[in-house]
């Protein structure tokens, strides 16, 4: 249950972040510190998952965006790529619900096209169900690499400054990130990263340029509501300058 006097006090302060992105990351060493195969660490993750949501949501936040599964995780072995499929697709069938009595809108960044047949249109099939919505926008990034969606970015803006539809001498970071698949929802204001890895893993290159970054040793399975608010009154604390000098 979520503490709604701290999220009243949060957002009294002001200053909320309009864009969380997370690292979900330690579901694999959750599980093995408690003798459990890999997958009931990502079972154990989805309650975190449904955590966030709710969080973000009571909060205000107007786009969370998850790394879900990146590109480099098909080299994982087969058995726990086609047991993260499965936990994909039973997850969004069984939240779609909840998502749409609470007003959330589901977007997918990455590749969803190399996802196989069935989530794949289970979530094309969400995407259209909750496509009506206003509140929260829960951005899953799916078979997602940063440096692909840079090289596609580039390619379009290419493509476009040969066929004539855009003067090259245009082209600076506003028209950049108008091609990148965050484009309707913007840079995040704070990356959160869970279990201590001090690393981006090839998540939002471009976009967390200047993102307030908060890592904590906590394994995802066990971030909770009360995690996710600590992280956002951390953010609260920060003095964003962007290079600037201020005072």
């Amino acid at each position: 249950m979520i503490d709604q006097e701290r999220v009243n006090r949060i957002k009294a302060r002001g200053n909320v972040p309009r864009h969380v992105a997370v690292i979900m990351d330690g579901n694999g060493r959750w599980a093995k510190g408690r003798g459990l195969p890999r997958t009931e660490g990502h079972k154990e993750g989805i309650e975190s998952v449904r955590a966030a949501v709710e969080a973000a949501g009571a909060l205000g936040i107007k786009a969370l965006t998850l790394y879900t599964f990146s590109s480099e995780n098909w080299a994982r072995p087969r058995s726990e790529v086609a047991a993260l499929m499965s936990l994909l697709v039973r997850t969004v069938r069984r939240e779609a619900a909840d998502l749409d009595r609470n007003n959330v809108r589901l977007t997918v960044i990455g590749d969803l096209e190399q996802l196989p047949p069935t989530p794949r249109m289970g979530f094309k099939a969400t995407i259209a169900r909750l496509q009506k919505n206003t509140g929260l926008i829960l951005n899953l990034a799916l078979s997602y690499s940063g440096r692909q969606e840079i090289v596609l970015a580039a390619r379009n803006i290419a493509q476009e400054a040969a066929a004539g539809r855009l003067d090259p001498d245009t082209i600076d970071e506003t028209c950049f990130a108008g091609h990148l698949q965050t484009a309707p929802i913007g840079d995040p204001d704070l990356l959160i990263r869970t279990s201590g890895e001090m690393r981006l893993s090839n998540f939002l290159l471009w976009q967390l340029a200047y993102s307030e970054l908060y890592v904590t040793p906590i394994l995802w399975p066990d971030f909770r509501h009360d995690q996710f608010l600590d992280a956002i009154e951390n953010y609260q604390m920060r003095d964003r300058r962007f290079g600037k000098v201020t005072g």
